[in-house]
């Protein structure tokens, strides 16, 4: 579904990622991992057109996707982004968000399906609040169901279960494991819970200040080789 080869990102003049190749299958969950501050987020960014690379190549679905693609125009293709702190829209109601899914789909697609409301029930029984009176919790939830609104073909998750209750966490993770098994999705997870990464994970690539440690499937990884390798 996705690959991404030689990715270099700056800020102003500072490099923060320098020849990141990444690859992302559909049926799978791809892990991103590594200590704070080693350019996780700034790869999802470029990713999803949030924020344009420096250099490298691109392709989602076999399609390739220029240098400059914005946010919108990767959306249109299928990125689903769930950012970091996730980004809803505080004085909109849980159906006005959802609703903000629907403006890279056609007209005809704009619909908040029924299996979104299975995954996520207390967005259907909080529907009519705002956004801003949710619990960190039902945000994050609130945040994965928008972008699922919008179809993904690949999602990313970024930090999902941060700050976030052990019974939502396990609920997160569920719906993660739900998605992969359909088999018509490719995620990529950024995770600091370790635990939850590893159970999820099918596919590790370790960041160390910008660069691609390692990429290794589960079965060719040991965990305590993965844990030491984002251990501080």
């Amino acid at each position: 579904m996705l690959n991404v080869e030689n990715l270099t990102l700056h800020y102003g003049h500072s490099q923060i990622l320098y020849d990141v190749s990444i690859a992302a299958e559909v049926g799978k969950v791809t892990c991103l991992m590594g200590t704070n501050g080693v350019g996780k987020t700034s790869l999802l960014k470029a990713i999803s057109g949030t924020h344009g690379r420096s250099g490298g190549d691109m392709t989602l679905d076999g399609q390739p996707v220029a240098k400059g693609a914005k946010a919108y125009t990767l959306a249109k293709m299928g990125v689903g982004y769930v950012p970091q702190g996730r980004d809803v829209f505080p004085l909109m109601t849980v159906r006005e968000n959802l609703e903000t899914g629907y403006a890279c789909l056609d007209r005809e697609k704009r619909k908040v399906e029924d299996e979104i409301f299975e995954l996520f029930p207390v967005l259907q029984d909080m529907r009519n609040r705002r956004g801003g009176d949710l619990s960190g919790g039902q945000q994050q939830q609130l945040a994965i169901a928008r972008a699922l609104v919008a179809k993904p073909k690949l999602l990313l998750l970024d930090e999902p279960t941060e700050g976030i209750q052990p019974n939502i966490i396990k609920q997160i993770g569920d719906v993660i494991r739900y998605l992969r098994d359909q088999g018509d999705m490719a995620i990529i997870l950024v995770e600091q819970f370790f635990d939850f990464a590893y159970d999820l994970g099918d596919e590790f690539t370790v960041l160390t200040r910008g660069e691609v440690t390692f990429s290794k499937t589960k079965a060719e990884l040991k965990r305590e080789e993965l844990l030491a390798s984002v251990s501080i």
